[in-house]
């Protein structure tokens, strides 16, 4: 996708007065055990409690009068649905979300209660998009799409203007991988202000399609399975693959029970709450899985939208362990 800096920059101007500029927060106790600079990107802190919500207002502020009037649909159970109904009420647009049948209900009324039309339909994500696209032929809406666009792509990319506006000594960036709009945006923003810097995904052990695209240099269809990390499971494009190579220098990953252990670490130590894609960087960190010795760290910490009772099996399985 041809996304350059300055659409990034125009990006960063259309999201103000709706998205937040999040802390980039000094990590004493990461910095010690690491003998590193380590610094936590708190998207957790984002309305809507993701960082989602930056690539859905920049999709949705860049339509014209004509097409917010006809209003969006997207497909999506998740941080990027409640990015896009959070938004779209905002701007008094009318907003169609397509949910799976095995969307969790908290999830559900979140969405409703930013305003959007909820609609369940598919067995799976597959199945919720394809009904998206074809409300969006029948209804001539606006598709959204959580990450595979280049407004998407911009808007996530606002973070890696934010981390070397925050601190210009950054060595590397450590950035959980999913659909790939995140890394993808701010890998871009990041090397093109510092093209020395060092962007390094982090994917579950369990489910590694841009661990086997950057191994393979090709796309690679492989077997996934579920994730505490549940946002980073899934599919990925092969027409996004080049392009992720092009920009990223590393991929890592990490194991279930080094989440669990990075979520516990996250609540300890700096009383923050996420959700398990957002502390895979913690979790390479935890596991030494990336020499980071003498150098300054940001590790993006994605969204807080994790259920509460399994923030409680977690605090109760590894309280006094670390």
């Amino acid at each position: 996708m041809e996304i350059k800096l300055i659409d990034i920059l125009k990006a960063s101007d259309n999201i103000k007065g709706i998205v937040r500029k999040t802390p980039l927060e000094y990590s004493y106790h990461l910095s010690k055990l690491t003998d590193a600079n380590i610094y936590l990107k708190l998207e957790n802190q984002q309305k809507t409690g993701s960082f989602k919500l930056r690539g859905a207002t920049n999709k949705i502020k860049s339509l014209t009068k004509e097409e917010m009037k006809k209003g969006v649909v997207t497909a999506s159970a998740g941080n990027h649905a409640q990015g896009v109904a959070y938004v779209s009420n905002m701007l008094d647009i009318d907003a169609k979300i397509v949910v799976p049948t095995t969307a969790p209900k908290t999830k559900i009324e979140s969405t409703k209660r930013l305003g959007a039309n909820v609609i369940v339909h598919g067995k799976d994500y597959d199945g919720s998009e394809e009904h998206a696209y074809e409300i969006e032929k029948n209804e001539d809406r606006t598709f959204v799409h959580a990450f595979n666009d280049p407004k998407i792509i911009a808007g996530q990319g606002t973070i890696g203007l934010e981390l070397l506006d925050d601190n210009k000594d950054l060595d590397i960036v450590l950035v959980p991988a999913g659909g790939g709009g995140l890394i993808s945006g701010i890998a871009r923003a990041c090397k093109y202000i510092k093209p020395d810097i060092k962007i390094i995904a982090i994917q579950p052990e369990v489910s590694k399609p841009w661990y086997e695209a950057f191994k393979n240099k090709k796309y690679t269809k492989i077997e996934m399975f579920d994730s505490l990390a549940d946002g980073l499971v899934g599919d990925i494009h092969a027409d996004m693959v080049d392009d992720f190579n092009k920009y990223v220098d590393d991929v890592v990953l990490v194991s279930e029970d080094s989440i669990k252990k990075a979520l516990y670490y996250l609540i300890d130590k700096h009383h923050q709450i996420a959700e398990g894609s957002s502390v895979v960087g913690i979790a390479a960190l935890l596991d030494n899985k990336i020499d980071v010795k003498g150098k300054n760290i940001a590790t993006i910490i994605t969204g807080c939208n994790i259920d509460t009772i399994k923030v409680k099996e977690i605090i109760n399985e590894y309280e006094g362990r670390i």
